[in-house]
């Protein structure tokens, strides 16, 4: 695998040493698999888009793409959810370059999906409930920076009101022990990551990182929407996507 940079996880996040992983590895097995951040069980929208047959595309930013990504890729109605970089300039979307935190870029997700079978304020549910945690200013469990950020990427003036809605809406309603920190911003390009960055979660199911901070999300999202739950994922490098 192409070499990742290290994140602050105490696990490696990339193609290191084999013996670097294999120790990290064996040192997190002594260690039963517990969420970083537990799931949070949230109302659903109280305004929300149509539920019309079609394909539409959300962003979303929550800490490292793995997780969010392989969350998505689990809901119904999703036919397709991209990692990559939103929020800076075309030229600095490569991985390494937006890890230094100095670029503007967020690590995103790019989902495509049907609101005749899951709605924008759906995804957003999925999004504040189980796939990041809201309240973490410019970090996402052990990773930190400005790439990490919680933000909202709304694609029209229809996402962007139901978004701001649902964070007033939550932090009325009290439903997290601090108040969201999640941004919204507009007029924004997303940018597809490197492929080695695609499917991740589906591709290295005991990675440490994966085992400790992501599978526990698509779990909880079984757990918590069921509905939306979705065994077979949608994989961006699958040959009948």
């Amino acid at each position: 695998m192409t070499n990742i940079n290290n994140r602050s996880t105490g696990f490696v996040r990339g193609g290191l040493a084999a013996l670097a992983l294999a120790v990290a590895g064996a040192a997190f097995w002594l260690t039963p698999a517990i969420s970083a951040d537990d799931a949070v069980k949230i109302p659903p929208p109280a305004i929300d888009e149509k539920a019309a047959p079609g394909s539409e595309k959300a962003i979303f930013a929550g800490g490292c793409f793995w997780g969010v990504q392989g969350v998505f890729q689990h809901v119904k109605g999703v036919s397709k959810a991209v990692s990559g970089y939103t929020g800076g300039a075309k030229d600095d979307a490569v991985y390494e370059t937006v890890g230094t935190g100095r670029t503007g870029h967020a690590e995103s997700v790019e989902i495509t999906y049907d609101p005749s079978k899951v709605t924008y304020g759906q995804l957003l549910q999925v999004y504040f409930s189980v796939a990041h945690n809201p309240t973490q200013l410019n970090y996402q469990g052990p990773d930190s920076g400005t790439q990490y950020r919680s933000t909202i990427f709304a694609e029209n003036d229809a996402q962007k009101k139901i978004a701001q809605s649902y964070i007033a809406q939550l932090d009325k309603a009290k439903v997290f022990p601090e108040p969201i920190v999640t941004t919204l911003e507009t007029g924004k390009t997303f940018y597809p990551a490197e492929n080695y960055h695609q499917d991740f979660l589906t591709l290295n199911p005991t990675y440490p990182y994966i085992v400790y901070n992501d599978l526990p999300k698509v779990a909880n999202l079984k757990t918590l929407f069921p509905s939306l739950y979705s065994e077979k994922p949608v994989l961006v490098l699958s040959a009948s996507n």
